[in-house]
């Protein structure tokens, strides 16, 4: 039997605890996790009373043991995971009778979301894209403000606008409506992404609507009210500033988990005006029997809704891409979803990755997303 690469190195390591600058020698010249094909060993060094690993691959153990090197603070894991993976993770130490849990302290490798940040595994294969930095030779377009206020949901809305480089008022644009822009903003590098797919010829130019909600969770589930402000009020108000394509291909309204329900059910109320979708991680959620569901009752009215439309599926939109996580719980849902929308003679491309329920994940896709529902004069000739 073959012993494999990352116990091997797991191995060097434990021989070489005695000196701490061969500890220090083989820290420099190894990247962690220990990564060869589908096996990925994690190492934590340090003094505690157990160490576990906390990651988000829906299917396996949440919590995960690992093990301590005899006569040392080596702590290490072995798991299976197959290449081209990214997965976020973090280690749970225990000491004292309590826990606390921390990011890989020998893995630079980060991903930021609302709540903070985890340590990210790369598997064999898995690169970040490079239309995802910035590039030096794009040209890059502008944001500024989008006030709507809104007699719908009775409040001032604030978010963002982005215009392309070349912008010119001579000329109409597709518009983009992307839910928790400032997160896509932020988290999902999307202003970038647009400026290097625009630039490339990849997709054409663009006019995008970044949006959000203080009560997403209330008003991105089939909500009425925020429908009406999408599709009534700031749509109108962004085409009475900006010359907009009048024509329902050129309208996309996008979103992830709740934001992909909060788009696709702002479609289903107002069908044949956003001809373009672009659904990330939709939180999906539905029944086959009875209504009462797995996830609680903050899905309850999305479960409503998803149901209503399982029953009676109807083409509310020209395009639709779907994309999901294999390691999300969410992963059955969207795949239950696909072809569903294509019966009803939508156009729907569904593209799975090996990933979670993250915005690295809802960014990696953008590109394959955005150059489908809208290619750009580089791309048009394939389609």
């Amino acid at each position: 039997m073959v012993t494999p690469p990352t116990t091997t190195a797991v191995e060097e390591l434990i021989e070489a605890w005695s000196d701490p600058a061969k500890v220090r020698g083989f820290l420099s010249t190894h990247k962690f996790p220990l990564v060869h094909g589908s096996l990925v060993t994690f190492v934590w060094l340090g003094h505690a009373d157990g160490v576990s690993l906390r990651h988000w691959v829906y299917g396996l153990e949440s919590s995960t043991t690992l093990t301590r090197a005899p006569n040392t603070d080596i702590w290490h894991l072995t798991l299976e995971i197959p290449s081209n993976s990214r997965v976020e993770y973090k280690f749970e130490l225990h000491r004292g009778g309590h826990n606390e849990w921390i990011e890989d302290p020998l893995n630079p490798a980060r991903a930021r979301d609302p709540f903070g940040a985890n340590s990210v595994l790369q598997g064999e294969g898995y690169v970040i894209p490079e239309w995802t930095n910035p590039d030096a030779v794009t040209r890059r377009g502008t944001l500024e403000p989008l006030i709507v206020d809104s007699k719908a949901l009775g409040n001032r809305r604030f978010g963002h606008l982005y215009l392309p480089a070349r912008f010119r008022r001579s000329r109409q644009y597709p518009l983009l409506v992307v839910h928790d822009g400032d997160d896509y903003i932020r988290y999902a590098n999307m202003v970038t992404v647009l400026d290097n797919l625009i630039h490339r010829l990849e997709i054409p130019d663009l006019i995008v609507a970044f949006t959000g909600s203080p009560d997403r969770l209330r008003e991105y589930a089939d909500n009425e009210a925020h429908a009406r402000f999408v599709t009534e009020e700031m749509l109108p108000q962004i085409a009475s500033r900006f010359p907009l394509v009048d024509q329902p291909q050129g309208r996309c309204l996008m979103g992830a988990s709740f934001g992909a329900v909060a788009a696709f059910s702002t479609a289903c109320r107002y069908p044949s005006v956003w001809g373009r979708l672009l659904l990330q991680s939709g939180s999906f959620a539905f029944t086959d029997i009875g209504r009462r569901n797995r996830r609680g009752p903050l899905f309850d009215r999305v479960v409503e809704f998803v149901n209503a439309y399982r029953a009676e599926p109807k083409a509310i939109s020209q395009r639709v891409f779907i994309s999901c996580g294999v390691y999300e719980s969410l992963i059955y849902e969207n795949r239950s979803l696909a072809p569903l929308l294509d019966a009803t003679g939508m156009q729907v491309r569904f593209v799975e990755a090996r990933d979670g329920h993250n915005w690295q994940n809802w960014r990696d896709r953008l590109r394959e997303g955005l150059s489908w529902l809208f290619p750009g004069p580089l791309l048009f000739v394939y389609e």
